[in-house]
């Protein structure tokens, strides 16, 4: 779990963020930096396949777990699984699209899909045509994309949205011990059951406080 987790968040972040970044920033903000076509399309390739295979094994190693663990399949529910699915088809496709890009590292094609992603952000009706001719692979990976950010606000994946970032901003936890070791227990982890106490039984704060008011 930790470990597919975090393979998984890893590179699922740098490819949402890459693709963000990549196709949506007009092209002549690009050409005002002075960043080639090439230059971008060999960075967005290795940095993109590196991502994507970080992504892909964790997200294998979670899609095994949801599908092999009994008590994790016993709990996961078709939705569940089919979004995990389908974000594995979505990896996938991504990391075959590198033998094409591989023929077209002068940034020919991703001149074409950034000129695509701009038009259907402007609701231009001629942006299908810019990727017309383009591999079949990258439209099945641009619909199965797109399937994704449709079913979103009613799957699990709506938690994009509500990431947890204030967590890493967090204060720290406050642990509050009683000053007795004489009691049942390790004197380092406290009785069973309960929170490590490293030198005493662990006291619920409530409780410390209503000691303390009486």
């Amino acid at each position: 779990m930790a470990l597919g987790s975090n393979l998984f968040h890893m590179g699922i972040i740098i490819l949402f963020f890459g693709h963000l970044v990549g196709l949506l920033t007009p092209i002549n903000v690009f050409d005002a930096l002075g960043i080639g076509h090439g230059f971008k399309q060999t960075a967005a390739l290795v940095v993109g396949g590196i991502a994507g295979i970080l992504a892909f094994v964790g997200c294998s190693l979670l899609l095994h777990r949801r599908l092999f663990d009994s008590r994790i399949r016993k709990s996961s529910s078709i939705g569940d699984i089919l979004v995990l699915v389908l974000i594995w088809l979505q990896l996938v496709l991504g990391i075959a699209t590198t033998y094409w890009t591989l023929q077209h590292l002068d940034g020919t094609e991703m001149v074409k899909f950034m000129n695509w992603a701009n038009g259907v952000l402007t609701l231009d009706p001629r942006a299908p045509e810019l990727i017309k001719e383009v591999a079949l692979v990258y439209k099945l990976h641009i619909i199965l994309g797109l399937t994704l950010f449709l079913i979103t606000p009613f799957t699990r994946l709506v938690h994009i949205w509500s990431a947890p970032i204030w967590f890493l901003m967090r204060p720290g936890y406050q642990i509050v011990r009683s000053r007795s070791v004489g009691r049942a227990g390790s004197p380092t982890k406290g009785p069973a059951g309960v929170a490590p106490s490293y030198g005493g039984d662990t006291v619920m704060r409530t409780a410390l406080d209503e000691g303390r008011a009486t």
